[in-house]
């Protein structure tokens, strides 16, 4: 059986980036699953939690969070 690997709390770390208009905080990272907690924020309202792909990410915050 797998060991399960534990998620990991980006909130510190500030990462945030923008997709469709759309600006997203990273929350956290769920390597089991390769997901990122993020908040959406779209014309300064703040929306609901998602979990978004990791592979929907940009490269640029790929590199920040490095899930291996």
């Amino acid at each position: 059986m797998a060991k399960k690997k534990a998620i990991i709390n980006l909130t510190q770390r500030d990462i945030e980036f923008s997709l469709l208009k759309v600006d997203y905080k990273v929350l956290s990272f769920n390597p089991n699953k390769m997901t990122l907690d993020v908040i959406p924020t779209e014309n300064g309202a703040k929306l609901k939690k998602l979990e978004l792909p990791f592979a929907h990410a940009p490269k640029e915050i790929k590199k920040l969070i490095k899930p291996n």
